[in-house]
């Protein structure tokens, strides 16, 4: 979907520095870029922003694509 929309999903360290610039994610999470070893086992990486700390998980990627987006960037 990123990929059709012309943007590139957010790394961890990306989403990192985007938290120096605001507080995004503070009350949902949202996917970022998951090494393709994780995703060939089914996994993905979602991160958020609480108590002044990025936390950084995982599950299944099937069971929560429906309820959480993804952070992209977009290169101009």
């Amino acid at each position: 979907m990123a990929a059709d929309m012309g943007i590139e999903i957010l790394t961890q360290e990306q989403y990192r520095e985007l938290q120096k610039l605001g507080n995004f994610d503070a009350k949902t999470s949202s996917w970022v870029k998951t090494p393709s070893e994780i995703r060939k086992l089914g996994g993905a990486i979602f991160v958020d922003y609480r108590y002044g700390n990025v936390f950084v998980y995982h599950n299944g990627a099937e069971s929560y694509y429906a309820a959480r987006a993804f952070r992209g960037s977009l290169r101009v």
